[in-house]
């Protein structure tokens, strides 16, 4: 009888161990969902990228523009929406400030992944810093058809411009000072992470302008000529 009181007490205090062990278990174990829901909830919690780079970074004393600073303004934003600099876009990346020397407020980023004019069709990546403006354009048909985008948002947001449609209210003063003057499209929408719009009407001026978290965009379009490019601003040049 002694001995079965004995066994019965063991097992009573095996029990009441193995569940203080699994309890711990439990509380040191990944979050429900896994690694991957514990990782996006990070990312979603992460603070909004803010501008780091002024024109004060970008142009050197006699006013000639930094690539090398235009990259690693890009770089530091790329590192922020965790996407990874491949060396396909080491080799074919590129910036300009359109020659404008205002490249804080009015310049890009990009990369033409295809631009095919046999097959014609086009895929284009648009980087924007904080705020940055891409000068006010359209594409007139040449050789080819005028070229007609449709444009993603793939991190931040973006104020998508046109001169289609009635003035938004404040339109004008979210228009860098550099390009107030000459700039024509006062209808914005805010375009949003995930959002798709379209070109609203071949060879209409257009632009589009990061929020304060920069954007990046992908672009879909016909075949690029860069002959059919025009600038509203006189100087302007891709």
């Amino acid at each position: 009888m002694k001995n079965v009181k004995l066994i019965a007490t063991s097992f009573a205090a095996l029990c009441g161990a193995a569940l203080i062990f699994a309890s711990c278990c439990g509380s040191c174990s990944a979050p429900a969902g896994g690694a991957a829901e514990q990782n996006n909830a990070t990312a979603m919690n992460k603070a909004p990228y803010q501008k780091k780079y002024t024109n004060a970074d970008f142009y050197d004393a006699q006013g000639n523009f930094k690539q090398e600073v235009a990259k690693e303004a890009f770089l530091d934003m790329f590192a922020h929406y965790d996407v990874p600099f491949t060396p396909l876009m080491e080799k074919d990346i590129w910036f300009t400030d359109f020659g404008l020397g205002d490249f804080e407020n009015c310049g890009m980023g990009g990369i033409f992944w295809i631009n095919d004019s046999t097959e014609g069709y086009f895929a284009h990546s648009i980087y924007l810093l904080p705020g940055q403006m891409i000068p006010e354009h359209k594409h007139v048909k040449t050789a080819f058809p005028a070229k007609k985008e449709s444009w993603l948002v793939d991190k931040g947001w973006v104020y998508n411009f046109s001169e289609v449609g009635e003035a938004t209210e404040g339109a004008e003063d979210l228009v860098p000072a550099s390009q107030k003057a000459t700039t024509v499209s006062k209808n914005y929408v805010i375009q949003n992470l995930g959002e798709v719009l379209t070109l609203k009407a071949p060879e209409t001026w257009h632009f589009m302008m990061a929020g304060p978290e920069g954007a990046i965009v992908w672009e879909f379009a016909n075949y690029h000529d860069n002959a059919g490019l025009r600038f509203t601003q006189p100087t302007a040049a891709l």
